[in-house]
């Protein structure tokens, strides 16, 4: 015991040597009632009682039983003690929700809710596997990880629906990309990690579910992960097909779930799941992070690998929603938010909004733009300085600079040019029910909206000024089917919102007419022929 310089009566004690008389696994408790120590005063007599006293409990150790497992780097080890090999049972475990890189030294207790197959890749940097598993508790839910030694160690003995004991593991932040949990971060295995096996499954779930009603999933932003339950009212044939990207043989089939909104929704299964699915009793299906895909107007959900399918789940919502579908639900007339619409053709985004929709929906706020699809009128068109001058070469585009001796620099390319090309950049004011929105559109969309070339509208911009007003009247006040670009652009350190016309197309009212006809039969539960 030596004094803290400086501290007056505060002293310090150096430990030179010491025994490990029993491992801290095994206490898991506070030793006695340490207090200051104080000079001149009886510091020894408790410490000495209390050591005898701990003594007699480590000489006397209750009983434990006989056979315990503990995983630890993949190996089963058996012992008669239980604690040096099991450290786990009666210890404290931290909820998943506590997890995260600053508190690494936790205990798990938590259930396999999901165990993904192996996956191996392969590239310049080398070769390896990897699997994931799901892990839920109380507080929540979190992803791990496994790679390469540690998918030989702790593959075999995950099981879906078991309780485990997890410890000494790496935290770093989700990949929101590869996991619909939405837990902040995400654990990865390490050769340190141990593993048991938990008898105990009490308040423990299965699985957890954020169910959402199948009439607000029509709200919900393309490609994000929802949780659904419903009857399985209609069940498709497995359409089996080739991958246009892999080559590779892919069988899927399609079902219809609805709720008590009233509300059908089509889901997509996949291989075994799509093969092995029976829905000839119309059972209740419970999809947990499945992806909401949209094509020409129709929505429908698509399951992922992480994704989980059950059929006839044991909870609540089932058994209020069989009880709904078998008094009065089945009799019903149900509205569907899959009717497709064959109005667009390839190039055109199914997300059809107004708008006014468009303008509230926060659009174009994100790092990527956009897209959306309306119908919409042409009120006005700029027609001033619409007309450039640009650069003949290829896709350059750039505006030339006139030099004054019949030639024209592009500072783009750098080279002097003896002629151009016309480009158009217009702007247009689009109009439908809701409400009216300025627009930009580039050299192609310019000129199919004014039904002429960039070319002949350059020229006659000096020439002829009556055949140039002409080509900005002629589209005023008729309607176009629009594909639109939303995206927020940086101006003079100003933020903006910008909207592009990045597609255009007439209207084929027979086709349109028929497209706002089968949604309102959809809308009204009608059957659509």
């Amino acid at each position: 015991m030596i004094n803290n310089a400086g501290k007056g009566d505060k002293r310090v004690m150096i430990i030179m040597d010491l025994t490990v008389l029993t491992h801290g696994s095994q206490v898991r408790s506070q030793i006695g009632n340490p207090i200051p120590y104080t000079e001149g005063a009886n510091n020894s007599t408790d410490f000495i009682q209390e050591t005898q006293r701990y003594r007699v409990r480590s000489e006397n150790p209750t009983h434990q039983p006989a056979r315990k497992e503990m995983y630890n780097n993949g190996k089963i080890s058996v012992t008669g003690s239980g604690m040096t090999s099991y450290p786990f049972e009666g210890m404290k475990t931290q909820p998943l929700s506590s997890v995260n890189p600053y508190h690494t030294s936790l205990t798990l207790r938590s259930r396999v809710t999901l165990k993904t197959p192996i996956k191996t890749w392969n590239n310049t940097r080398g070769s390896g596997k990897l699997f994931s598993f799901s892990l839920v508790d109380e507080s929540g839910e979190i992803r791990a990880t496994g790679f390469n030694e540690q998918v030989d160690q702790f593959y075999d003995i995950l099981e879906e629906g078991k309780v485990y004991y997890i410890s000494e593991f790496i935290v770093k932040p989700a990949n929101k990309s590869f996991s619909n949990i939405k837990h902040d971060f995400e654990i990865t295995l390490s050769k340190l990690t141990s593993i048991a096996p938990c008898h105990d499954e009490k308040d423990i779930p299965f699985t957890r579910f954020n169910f959402l009603l199948i009439n607000t999933l029509s709200e919900v932003d393309i490609n994000s992960i929802v949780d659904v339950i419903g009857v399985c009212k209609n069940v498709g044939d497995v359409v089996i097909f080739t991958s246009k990207t892999t080559n590779t043989e892919l069988k899927k089939r399609e079902i219809t779930l609805v709720d008590h909104s009233n509300t059908s929704v089509n889901v997509t299964l996949w291989g075994e799941q799509a093969e092995q699915f029976d829905g000839s009793l119309q059972p209740i299906v419970a999809i947990k992070g499945g992806r909401m895909t949209e094509f020409r107007g129709a929505r429908s959900i698509s399951p992922m690998t992480t994704s989980i399918v059950q059929v006839n789940p044991d909870i609540a919502d089932a058994q209020r929603l069989r009880g709904w579908f078998d008094n009065f639900g089945s009799r019903l007339k149900t509205k569907s938010i899959s009717a497709r619409c064959d109005l667009v053709g390839e190039g055109f985004s199914g997300h059809w909004m107004t708008l006014q929709e468009a303008r509230h929906a926060q659009l174009g706020t994100s790092d990527k733009p956009d897209y959306f699809t309306c119908k919409a009128m042409v009120t006005m068109i700029r027609s001033e300085n619409v007309v450039y001058k640009a650069c003949p070469n290829g896709d350059c585009n750039k505006k030339v600079i006139d030099l004054g001796n019949n030639l024209y620099k592009c500072e783009k390319c750098n080279c002097e040019y003896p002629n151009y090309q016309y480009r158009l950049l217009i702007g247009v004011c689009l109009a439908d029910w809701s409400t009216s929105l300025w627009v930009t559109c580039f050299n192609d969309v310019a000129q199919e909206i004014l039904g002429a070339t960039a070319q002949e509208v350059g020229l006659s911009e000096n020439n002829n000024r009556f055949l140039y007003e002409s080509y900005f009247r002629k589209p005023l006040f008729n309607n176009f089917i629009f594909r639109l670009r939303a995206k927020t652009e940086a101006y003079n350190d100003e933020k903006r919102l910008k909207f592009t016309i990045a597609k255009v197309m007439a209207v084929d009212f027979n086709k349109y007419s028929k497209c706002l006809l089968g949604s309102i039969k959809s809308i009204l539960g009608l059957k659509i022929h």
